[in-house]
């Protein structure tokens, strides 16, 4: 199974910044699509951005659209999520997952394969 380990988490105040990286052990496929999902207290862990590691192709959900970028290096099994312009309702625990799929993948996190440990991300007002 394929380990995730992420980082990059923080407080910051709103309209802040942070950017998340995460990384695979390398026994990740090329066409495994790598994302990051959060949960706040309370409420069901939700899709936030995904991109398939070989062609790039990127997905987001509306709440992170025009706000949140994510990339990747591939030679170094590692996805990275920029959040620029955070709110106070980004505030959560952020997981960085792998699927076989991207399509779809989002709305759906039950579907991933592997989890990372999660990394905190308060946003202040």
């Amino acid at each position: 199974q394929v380990q995730l380990v992420e980082s990059g988490g923080g407080s910051v105040q709103a309209g802040g910044s942070l950017r998340l990286s995460c990384t695979a052990s390398p026994n990740i496929t090329s066409s495994t699509c790598m994302g990051w999902f959060r949960q706040a207290s309370g409420k069901e862990r939700e899709g936030v951005a995904a991109i398939k590691r070989d062609s790039g192709s990127t997905y987001y959900a509306d709440s992170a659209k025009g706000r949140f970028t994510i990339s990747r290096d591939f030679a170094k099994y590692t996805v990275y999520l920029q959040m620029n312009s955070l709110k106070p309702e980004d505030t959560a625990t952020y997981y960085c997952a792998a699927n076989q799929y991207c399509g779809q993948w989002l709305e759906h996190p039950r579907w991933s394969n592997s989890w990372g440990q999660g990394t905190q991300v308060t946003v202040s007002s």
